[in-house]
């Protein structure tokens, strides 16, 4: 049964079955590092746990690419065909939806060159990457239950206070905005906050709304941030 599989390849270049698994291997492990040292480095109000996962699977379908067309200059004209007439009427939000998709054309592109084990493979693999990053939630970063925006009339200098009381609720706190502009009274701020009790953020919010100078108050979970 292993010999039919890999006797498999009816393209004028047969491959090397083991330098397939090794490649793709080596190209998981790469986008994974890379992936890790992004999550470590990142900063910013903008992180998207998509775009994490597709920097892992991406190197996998970069070098599935690059064994499909093992330097056959009509099969690389063909590829870029097949991407051509690909147009997508919506516009695809989501980083992993798009990398779906560079997943179904790739594994088309190999069974159209002749290449079976690569389509296996290259589906198997990328089927059992999927399924890891979604099962061990890979990218996630939950540092922070809720997200607490609202306006501060007080001078800026009172702020100190404001964030007494939020620490009083919240075992790690952050401003991740402050707003103000000429012309416009008071600040505009933003706290993403590490609840002590994510039960009682109701108490936090009554807090704030009896606070001097706090007005517009509105909080969201952190989970439900929409991602920039």
């Amino acid at each position: 049964m292993s010999d039919l599989f890999l006797n498999a390849d009816y393209a004028s270049a047969p491959i090397n079955m083991q330098a397939v698994l090794l490649g793709l291997l080596l190209a998981f492990l790469s986008g994974q590092t890379v992936a890790w040292v992004y999550m470590a480095t990142h900063s910013g109000l903008s992180y998207s746990r998509s775009f994490v996962n597709s920097l892992v699977v991406i190197p996998i379908l970069v070098s599935l690419v690059m064994m499909i067309l093992s330097n056959n200059l009509v099969t690389a004209f063909g590829m870029m065909a097949v991407f051509a007439i690909v147009r997508f009427r919506n516009i695809l939000r989501d980083t992993l939806d798009t990398t779906y998709v560079l997943t179904v054309l790739v594994v088309g592109m190999a069974c159209g060159t002749q290449r079976f084990p690569i389509a296996v493979t290259g589906t198997l693999l990328v089927c059992v990457v999927m399924l890891y990053l979604w099962y061990t939630n890979f990218g996630a970063k939950h540092r922070y239950d809720v997200i607490v925006n609202l306006h501060w009339s007080r001078n800026g200098e009172e702020i100190p206070d404001l964030v007494t009381m939020l620490q009083r609720h919240s075992l790690r706190t952050l401003c991740a905005s402050q707003r103000s502009h000429e012309g416009y009274e008071g600040i505009d701020l933003s706290y993403r906050l590490l609840l002590r009790d994510p039960s009682r953020v109701n108490d936090l919010l009554n807090d704030l709304r009896n606070m001097n100078g706090v007005s517009r108050v509105t909080s969201l979970k952190a989970e439900d941030e929409s991602e920039v």
